[in-house]
């Protein structure tokens, strides 16, 4: 996409947390750490990308919302943790302005799972499907309660848009046209 629109990408740099695969383990004992871990690298990334000017684009394209830090967190910490998270999210999340749009690709957990197989990372190997419906939960709870930004949620069941041009496109033409603000939803399934 960054290619196709001559666009800045930001890929988010999970595999850099030394707590990750702590946290697979030992997720009660790990949670807090993860989470700040990722909290500040996440920080430190927008801060940088989206500070740099690019002349040559005149927009970006992430394959996250700093949100995200809050979702997981919420899901990973207990109360008291996620109190305290909560008041660093919020200062640290006041430096961003918001999006102008946020997509989000819903897949059932089946095909996540499958993808995570697919992709064969060590530390990925114990994610359960309980733990990736309570995180799919939790950013659809949060789409539900969006009253900042437009949010287009686009089911792409059975979808193979890295392989399939005409899956690629269908996601594509998507984007091209002007949501206001709240969530909209788009099928793709296919069968």
């Amino acid at each position: 996409m960054a290619n196709d629109f001559g666009c800045k990408m930001i890929l988010e740099q999970f595999t850099d947390n030394p707590f990750l695969p702590l946290f697979y383990q030992n997720p009660e004992r790990y949670a807090f750490p993860v989470e700040l871990f990722f909290m500040t690298e996440r920080h430190k990334q927008l801060q940088e990308e989206l500070s740099q000017t690019d002349l040559f684009s005149s927009f970006s394209v992430s394959d996250y919302y700093f949100v995200k830090t809050l979702l997981f967190a919420k899901n990973n910490l207990k109360d008291d943790e996620f109190r305290l998270f909560q008041r660093l999210f919020n200062v640290l999340n006041n430096s961003f302005k918001e999006p102008d749009l946020l997509v989000y690709l819903h897949r059932p957990i089946e095909e996540l799972i499958a993808n995570i197989k697919n992709r064969d990372r060590d530390i990925e190997k114990d994610i359960s499907a309980d733990y990736l419906m309570e995180i799919q939960n939790a950013y659809l709870e949060f789409f539900k309660n969006q009253t900042r930004i437009p949010v287009l949620i686009l089911n792409i069941e059975g979808m193979d848009f890295k392989e399939n041009e005409n899956d690629y496109k269908m996601i594509i033409d998507s984007l091209s046209e002007t949501y206001p603000i709240g969530t909209h939803r788009k099928s793709f399934v296919k069968g």
